[in-house]
């Protein structure tokens, strides 16, 4: 195995720096302007290298860095400010926040609350650990949300097997439903997943003149879509799938003990849950909020210089107040909720990979890439966009089964803004469905993290996640469609 992956590593190599200088060499597609030529070596061998991980993603995204300077695309200082900006500031003080609630567990009370609230016959469990996943998933990584509530979901069914009424169709949907619910929990929030604050960023690069997507925005576009995903992956998984008897086949005490074992809220789990409900409240009402005839003026309204001041500006702030506030159980921080290691837990390969797809996504602008890839697709012009759309949702929650979904948005978002203008669409209409199917990979364990960590429990076979999943992706492609089609034009 070990021999493979180093002949796979060493192909995935090969072939991305001899498809690099073919492109280099050979080609040239707009003699005008020979950096189109250039910007598209650059990108495809990234792709190349993204989508084989025959290097580190991470490392990858440093490639504009050195490339961008000595082909002429862009200043060695130009390329570096992509790799810093509000986009990042905003990922690390969520992140720093789902350290801090971690760390004094107050994500595992919510979930446990949340489980506690739908009660124990089996349907009922899978609900309350779909639901539980999908709200934590929305603030917190994906990854973390599923760590947390494996445990959970194995205690509860070591308890059902003991009693004698154990039943592998259950426990099948119940770690699909984990699964699938940190995935779709995560499109509702701009910070839940990776791939929406790629969007955003890539947005405003590429169209600096228009209104940045804010916090709220997006809310209301995510959330209503997540909800809408998560029951029907609860119906289909339930209903449909894996029909189990639903009858009473877990001890009541058992949620009650889990939850005695964290005992009453610490005064510092307190004052973090003030600070992540304060945080949700300031990212949901900064910008004014528009329902239709109704509007509800954000509070940025009410600072000296309101166009300043971003959702990263929010998140940073809330992140600083966590390292001043005092905690007395947490002498080897200096008495504070959070200590300088938290930032040893920061995943700054992620930011890299952010900042790599930012920085490729300003080359493609810059170059004209953009344009001239718009201008070969210009014929798409006379299909109708809900196809468009549609055809563009399949292919990229395909292409997320065997790839990060990260590095897929960072190749395909600048594309789609560049056709989006060819044929005279709003570009949301094609990046938000682009965005959100980025994270409806449901059919492979190695397609997201969540996929990965349920399957390791042994309580699923790699049919079972194929079977249910390529069911959601087609389901998931068409509810994308129709969502974007019809409401994305009236919230952006």
């Amino acid at each position: 195995m070990t021999g493979f992956n180093v002949s796979k590593k060493a192909g995935g190599l090969v072939l991305a720096f001899s498809l690099f200088l073919i492109i280099i060499i050979f080609f040239d597609f707009q003699p005008e302007n020979p950096k189109v030529t250039v910007a598209a070596a650059v990108a495809l061998l990234m792709s190349v290298l993204w989508i084989s991980e025959a290097i580190p993603l991470a490392v990858t995204s440093l490639i504009p860095m050195v490339l961008f300077p000595f082909l002429g695309l862009l200043s060695g200082k130009e390329t570096a400010t992509a790799y810093v900006n509000s986009t990042i500031f905003l990922f690390m003080g969520g992140f720093i926040i789902a350290i801090a609630m971690e760390k004094w567990n107050l994500h595992k009370r919510i979930a446990l609350n949340l489980i506690s609230i739908f009660g124990v016959k089996p349907q009922r469990i899978i609900l309350g650990f779909m639901i539980a996943a999908a709200f934590i998933s929305m603030w917190i990584s994906n990854t973390a949300t599923a760590v947390m509530l494996l445990p959970i979901a194995m205690a509860i069914l070591k308890k059902i097997e003991e009693s004698g009424n154990g039943d592998r169709k259950f426990a099948v949907a119940l770690m699909l439903g984990i699964a699938y619910a940190c995935s779709v929990g995560g499109i509702g929030t701009l910070i839940g997943t990776p791939p929406n604050l790629v969007f955003q960023r890539i947005y405003s690069i590429t169209f600096p003149d228009k209104p940045e997507i804010v916090f709220s925005q997006w809310m209301m576009y995510g959330v209503p879509l997540s909800i809408t995903m998560l029951t029907i992956i609860y119906l289909l998984l339930t209903k449909v799938l894996f029909k189990f008897k639903n009858q009473n086949t877990l001890d009541p005490n058992m949620i009650r003990d889990e939850r005695n074992k964290l005992g009453a809220m610490t005064r510092e789990e307190k004052l973090v849950a003030i600070v992540f409900a304060s945080t949700a409240l300031l990212w949901m009402l900064r910008a004014d909020l528009n329902l239709g005839s109704f509007s509800l003026p954000g509070w940025s309204n009410l600072i000296p210089f309101p166009e300043l001041v971003d959702d990263g500006t929010v998140a940073i702030l809330m992140s600083i107040i966590l390292f001043m506030l005092p905690a007395k159980s947490n002498g080897e921080n200096g008495g504070s909720l959070l200590g300088l290691e938290t930032f040893k837990k920061i995943p700054w390969d992620i930011i890299l990979l952010f900042g790599g797809g930012f920085a490729l996504a300003r080359g493609f602008v810059s170059s004209g890439l953009s344009t001239f890839l718009g201008s070969q697709l210009a014929g798409l012009a006379n299909v109708p966009p809900i196809v468009v759309i549609l055809i563009i949702c399949l292919t990229i929650s395909f292409m997320t089964e065997l790839t990060s979904n990260t590095a897929i948005n960072d190749m395909v978002l600048p594309i789609l803004a560049a056709l989006a203008v060819t044929i005279n669409i709003q570009p949301e209409l094609l990046m938000i469905p682009a965005t959100i199917s980025a994270s409806m990979a449901f059919m492979m364990p190695v397609a997201t993290p969540p996929n990965a960590i349920v399957f390791g429990s042994g309580k699923l076979r790699v049919k079972d996640m194929a079977r249910a999943g390529i069911m959601l992706n087609f389901i998931g492609a068409v509810i994308i469609t129709l969502f974007s089609y019809y409401f994305v034009d009236k919230i952006f």
